[in-house]
């Protein structure tokens, strides 16, 4: 009738909004009785002498919720959302000092934040070597470092690492490398770009094409990029878009890599052993004698064993001419019966083996 207010409908603007308002206190309630049941989780380990790992709980679990989980929102999304609750639960625990290869917003900076979320104590040094040093004097909890990328193959600085110092490999995040170039003048008018060596490298058909007048210089790391590019007129960096937004840079092209599926892998480094998931994969570095088809006979013990090599590198010896460290990850726990049965058979074959550590299959995000 004229003059009378309209019924509100169920699906009506306000009815909507109403029910969005309820769920959002709904999901705060269950986020706030999520912690408490953490740290209560965490003191009965305490009191049982259970050992509490630092590191994120075990991503396939979180893979099968995501997965499981009907609806518009897109994996990442969920992934991003259930990271940063169990981040901050762990933080109520402990808060963690991760290490990385700084400044901030460098793709180091970027894996760390996925794999252990914002509520942790970020700390930035200057070299890979630095990361190392941090965990090893127990200044960090754990550094995440470069391992291999799909363009460029093994980071060096960081398989030189694991020979002098006694780390072990906690878990492994691969990332896909998108490139930008970043800078504050007109794309035209770019004279110089500024990057590390292995981004310049992952975009140089693209330089040569789109920008063949300037001029490339390598830096320590893609965030000191962004920072020249924001203070010299006429230079520009290749970088991530979050490093562009940090220091207040413009866009001038995007996605830039000439490899569209250009993926770095991190390592994530600290000082104890993970227990076996059902799903790990384990690393390790050995040296065999200089003689024909020693190599050969140790590549033959995983045969054996039924252990899928998943990656092996090669690497000078510090220090020896002509000899050489090989790096390989290969499926399994070196706990599993199976694993142990060929590191026994390996110490008989090398003259030098480590066990790098075992983790969690890799994390992969875009």
């Amino acid at each position: 009738m004229p003059g009378q207010t309209p019924k509100r409908t169920a699906s009506s603007p306000a009815a909507l909004q109403s029910k969005l308002d309820r769920l959002d206190q709904e999901l705060m309630r269950l986020v706030q009785q999520r912690a408490e049941f953490y740290v209560e989780l965490h003191k009965l380990r305490s009191g049982l002498e259970i050992p509490a790992t630092l590191l994120p709980e075990a991503e396939d679990r979180v893979a099968e919720m995501v997965a499981s989980a009907s609806g518009p929102l897109q994996e990442s999304v969920l992934r991003s959302v259930m990271r940063e609750i169990r981040s901050g639960c762990r933080a109520l625990v402990r808060q963690r000092r991760v290490a990385f290869l700084g400044p901030l917003y460098t793709y180091s900076h970027l894996a760390a934040i996925h794999a252990f979320g914002q509520s942790v104590e970020f700390v930035p040094v200057g070299s890979i070597a630095a990361v190392f040093e941090e965990v090893h004097r127990g200044q960090a909890d754990y550094g995440l470092v470069p391992i291999e990328n799909s363009t460029d193959g093994r980071i060096a600085d960081t398989l030189e690492m694991f020979t002098r110092l006694p780390l072990r490999i906690c878990g492994d995040v691969e990332l896909k490398i998108h490139h930008a170039l970043l800078g504050k003048c007109p794309r035209q008018e770019v004279q110089e770009v500024y990057s590390r060596p292995q981004a310049l490298s992952q975009c140089r058909n693209w330089l040569a094409k789109h920008l063949p007048q300037a001029r490339t210089f390598e830096v320590t790391s893609t965030s000191t990029a962004a920072q020249l590019a924001r203070d010299k007129p006429g230079a520009a960096a290749i970088a991530s878009v979050q490093a562009g937004v940090y220091y207040g840079l413009d866009v001038l092209a995007e996605q830039i890599e000439d490899n569209p599926e250009n993926t770095t892998r991190f390592a994530v480094i600290g000082r104890d052993a993970n227990p076996r998931t059902g799903h790990d994969k384990t690393a390790m570095l050995f040296q065999t004698e200089h003689c024909p088809g020693a190599l050969a006979e140790v590549l033959n013990i995983f045969k054996r064993n039924r252990l899928n090599l998943t990656w092996i590198e090669s690497f000078p010896a510090p220090g020896q001419k002509r000899t050489y460290l090989f790096f390989v990850e290969f499926e399994g726990h070196e706990n599993d019966t199976r694993v142990r049965r060929a590191l026994k058979a390996l110490q008989r074959k090398t003259l030098r083996m480590e066990v790098l550590g075992s983790y969690p299959m890799t994390l992969s995000v875009q």
